[in-house]
This record gives C-alpha cells, sequence and structure tokens, in this order.
C-alpha cells in the first residue's frame, strides 16, 4: 500500500480551531473521495500548543501512479491533477493551508505488527519523521532501521499497532522514513516516547528504554520531526 502523508500547517491568522474546523468539515470530505484513495485519515493533535504542525492527513492509494497523478511526486509541489476531485481537493488546499512549510512524505507501508484489524479511530499514534546520521547512506539507514531497530520497537509496551514507510524515491524525499507508533493510552504513549515538544525524555524500564537507546545509532534526532495525535479514518475502501 502506498501512502502520501502531509504534514499541515496552518495559513497565518488562522487559528488551530478555524483550521481544523475547515479542514474536517469542508476539506475532508473532497480529499476522502479523491481518485484512487483506498484509505483516507486524518490526526489531529493532543496537545495543538506544543506540537509541530497543526495535523496529518494520510492518504492510501493500491498503485503509485494513481498517487503521483492525484498529489504530485516526491519533490514536487507545484502539480497540476487533471482528475475532477483531485484537482477541485489541490485547489481548496489554499483556502486553509501554508503549503510551502508543509513537509509531505509518499512510501510504501510495511506493517510490522497490528492488533487493530484496521479499525484505528480514536487510537493515539506516534509519527516520528526520520532522518539518518550524516554517517550513513539511505541503503544502510534501512537496513539497519529495518533489522535492527524495528524488532525492538514493535515490542514496546502498550503498542497495538507499528507500522513503517520507506520513501518510494528517496533521492527526492524530504525524510529518509516514518515510524507509527500506535496506543490505546495516551499515558502509555507518553512514558515510552515522550510527551509533545518532549525530546529529553528517558523511559525506565523494558523495550521503551531499549529503543530509545538504539536510536542514538542511527538517526539524527533533533531533526527529526514528530508528531503525536488522535486518529480518525474517514473512508477505509481497502479489502479485509
Amino acid at each position: 500500500m502506498y501512502k502520501h502523508v502531509a504534514l499541515l500547517v496552518a495559513k497565518p491568522g488562522m487559528s488551530h480551531e478555524e483550521f481544523v474546523d475547515y479542514w474536517q468539515t469542508e476539506h475532508t470530505p473532497i480529499a476522502r473521495d479523491i481518485e484512487g484513495v483506498t484509505r483516507y485519515q486524518t490526526v489531529l493533535p493532543t496537545e495543538p500548543d506544543s506540537a509541530e504542525f497543526d495535523g496529518l492527513a494520510e492518504l492510501y492509494f493500491e498503485d503509485i501512479q494513481d498517487l503521483h497523478d492525484a498529489l504530485g511526486s516526491a519533490g514536487s509541489r507545484d502539480y497540476d491533477p487533471t482528475k475532477e476531485v483531485a484537482a477541485r481537493a489541490r485547489e481548496d488546499v489554499d483556502n486553509f493551508l501554508t503549503i510551502e512549510d508543509r513537509p509531505r512524505f509518499i512510501g510504501e507501508e510495511i506493517v510490522q505488527t497490528d492488533e487493530t484489524d484496521g479499525d484505528t479511530t480514536g487510537l493515539y499514534k506516534h509519527s516520528a519523521f526520520l532522518v539518518r546520521q550524516d554517517d550513513l547512506s539511505h541503503h544502510e539507514f534501512v537496513d539497519y532501521w529495518q533489522e535492527t531497530h524495528t524488532p525492538i520497537a514493535r515490542e514496546i509496551d502498550g503498542v497495538v499497532r507499528y507500522a513503517t514507510v520507506v520513501p518510494t524515491d528517496p533521492a527526492h524525499s524530504e525524510f529518509d522514513g516514518v515510524a507509527e507508533l500506535y496506543f490505546e493510552d495516551l499515558e502509555a504513549l507518553y512514558d515510552a516516547l515522550g510527551s509533545e515538544g518532549s525530546r529529553d525524555y528517558d523511559p525506565d524500564r523494558g523495550k521503551a528504554r531499549e529503543a530509545r537507546e538504539d536510536v542514538d545509532n542511527f538517526l539524527a534526532i533533533e531533526n527529526r520531526p514528530r508528531f503525536i495525535g488522535q486518529e480518525t479514518v474517514h473512508v477505509d475502501r481497502t479489502e479485509g
């Protein structure tokens, strides 16, 4: 499954509440019906005043070309979709988003563990947008991440779903990958991964401690945006 993640930044002068209201009531009914979209979900920050972004919009496609046709390719912001709904969505983003300050990521999702049966509405999610250390190639980074770190991270206490997203076009991607960890309980998330605005946390037990220590082996922590929020699935057309 191919995934487009948009890290949303509200237009200047728009309050967070105004942004969320427009996004959820005006834009989402368009975006969820973009041609080729098989699943559309949004993530609202649990602590808006401390969050690095105003929200996440995540669109899934079975076919990477359908994704590119609707939302542009990696590294391309100045695209002009030809299909009707995709074109409407592209025009509408100018009404509430600061496009230039909105990072985005296109990748292929790998589900590492899942106890949710795909029903993630209401769950709390930590999304880490990963940047590799300078001495690693992208290939070396992915190999370490998938083979060494992921077996630790997916066993963190409280994690009910863990997915990694690897860029389809690393040379033009804004990040080296995305790690998504879901929890049913927000305090369990904070205990394992820190709260909004907190990078200098020190989990004291189990796999959370081991994972925190291991990130220093392959991640440039200070260059890694992250987002903690509550997810809502607006449409799911995926099989099964």
